[in-house]
């Protein structure tokens, strides 16, 4: 027996392409299978073979625990530590306990469970090797025809003996697949977890399979004359791509385009028709965002840095389709510029705005103890808080051509004395992130609440609707819709409270 087993691990070795030590291994596998199937499945074995000889040694082996460990279940396969000490081996926790016990012969069910084993090691060898030849892959383009589909997506055959899945979350909506069609993905990741050996995942949403077919069919990319600089996606709906030239007298979009269409519409049947803006980019990110907003005109934007969101006011007519079906227009022109769009009226953005202006005004007139001509022209110039006027440098101030070096010091001044005071008394400071970040909150109105002593949310899920309204520029329906907001946290927390007391009675 012992010359058989050296015969089938150098036979299947060469055969296969194997290292020898991977078929000793699974040879190994196969008799102590064998061996539990005589002596009870429910006890432990190794199998040791000598590489030069072929003979081998069966050990039955219990894995030592520790005497307080509660997953404790089998002794049969496992020990208590204090048992094993009796031993006197110097064995710890994690280590295997082994006796030496009379090993079966390598007889006909031996064989066929090697076989079994050694045909499942050669499969996951199989797929390590052409997973290891895709390594460098990983991100790029891959071609494939279609070999099945089933329940769990569809697997590209990429010839040379190698398979892919496009798994079903990972395929365009509505794509209909048959078997033998040529498909494209991008190669995402190569999953060395999975059962089976390593598995080739392909993707057909990703915002990456858009640029790399764009790259394919656009030559002046990979010669570096035009840049793609982001993409966004709804797969199998709509995308926008933004590119930049960079050699003067280059259109980048109509590159892109091609003549009569003819790169984009390539780039779209393989994307099962789904409609492609190329958006030309721009560093000034208010025009990047009137482009990506494209096919809507934008009138007007109102831009807040410090949440890095916009304010888009359209015409009342264009307002359904600069919002896009379900929101798809702004949404992925959002995602592609990496700002906030809150897509408005024109009405509707100049109300925010005067709004938000005269928050301002009412907060510098209060603080600064200035009448409203100098807070609107405070407000005119871009400050929107007390820390700015305080220190924002001298020189900027000079700039306004109302003021002088003596009104200038004097509202620095001012403006100093008020954040103290308000710092110093407790009854304001400065807002907090996530009352900045709140939905319906901007800037101005933050600043305006911390003023107030209302710095953070839950110190405004605590007022009152007729708290509220006592400052100047809030009306009652803003008061109460503020609130609500601020509260729905509390809400949040109080129904996770009422599941858990509901599932626990159950």
């Amino acid at each position: 027996m012992s010359k058989e087993i050296l015969y089938v691990v150098d036979a299947v070795s060469n055969e296969k392409n194997l290292d020898p030590e991977d078929i000793f291994g699974a040879v190994e596998i196969a008799i102590a299978t064998a061996t539990r199937k005589r002596y009870g499945a429910e006890q432990d074995f190794r199998v040791d073979i000598n590489r030069e000889t072929g003979d081998y040694d069966t050990f039955r082996r219990w894995q030592i625990m520790d005497d307080e460990d509660p997953e404790f279940e089998s002794p049969e396969r496992h020990i208590l530590k204090s048992y094993a000490d009796e031993r006197n081996l110097g064995l710890e926790v994690g280590d295997y306990l082994e006796e030496q016990v009379d090993s079966i012969e390598f007889g006909r069910i031996t064989a066929q469970i090697a076989k079994q084993v050694i045909m499942q090691k050669v499969r996951q060898a199989e797929r390590q090797k052409v997973a290891d030849q895709f390594r460098d892959s990983v991100g790029k383009l891959v071609l494939g025809t279609v070999k099945r589909v089933d329940r769990r997506g569809v697997v590209l055959d990429l010839g040379e003996n190698s398979e892919a899945i496009i798994p079903r979350d990972m395929m365009i909506p509505r794509e209909m697949v048959r078997t033998g069609d040529r498909m494209r993905g991008i190669l995402q990741e190569i999953d060395d977890e999975g059962r089976g050996g390593p598995k080739m995942i392909v993707s057909r949403v990703d915002e990456e399979f858009l640029v790399e077919l764009v790259k394919l069919e656009v030559p002046e990319i990979g010669q570096e004359l035009i840049d793609i600089m982001g993409a966004a996606r709804d797969p199998g709906s709509r995308s926008k791509i933004a590119v930049r030239a960079n050699v003067p007298n280059l259109d980048p979009v109509g590159a892109c385009v091609g003549m009569r269409g003819s790169r984009i519409q390539t780039v779209t049947n393989e994307m099962n028709n789904e409609r492609v803006d190329i958006i030309p980019w721009d560093d000034d990110v208010a025009r990047f965002v009137i482009n990506a907003m494209q096919p809507a005109e934008v009138l007007s934007i109102v831009i807040d840095e410090d949440k890095k969101s916009m304010d888009i006011g359209v015409d009342e007519e264009m307002l359904a389709q600069a919002i896009g079906k379900g929101g798809q227009n702004v949404r992925l022109a959002s995602q592609l510029t990496g700002w906030t769009l809150n897509v408005m009226s024109e009405e509707e953005a100049e109300n925010k705005s005067r709004s938000e202006q005269n928050i301002l005004v009412t907060l510098f007139a209060d603080k600064l103890d200035v009448d409203e001509e100098v807070a609107n022209i405070l407000v005119e110039e871009g400050f929107s808080s007390l820390d700015e006027v305080a220190y924002v440098p001298a020189e900027e101030f000079l700039k306004i051509d109302e003021f002088d070096e003596d009104i200038v010091e004097e509202l620095r001044s001012r403006a100093r004395n008020a954040l103290l005071a308000l710092a110093i008394t407790g009854e304001g400071g400065k807002p907090s992130q996530d009352l900045l970040e709140m939905k319906g909150m901007n800037n101005a109105l933050a600043q305006l609440l911390a003023s107030k002593g209302i710095c953070t949310m839950e110190d405004l899920a605590e007022q009152s609707t007729d708290e509220l309204v006592e400052i100047e520029g809030i009306d009652e329906e803003q008061a109460a819709k503020l609130i609500m907001t601020a509260r729905e946290p509390w809400f949040a927390e109080a129904e996770a409270e009422e599941a858990n007391n509901n599932a626990s009675n159950a």
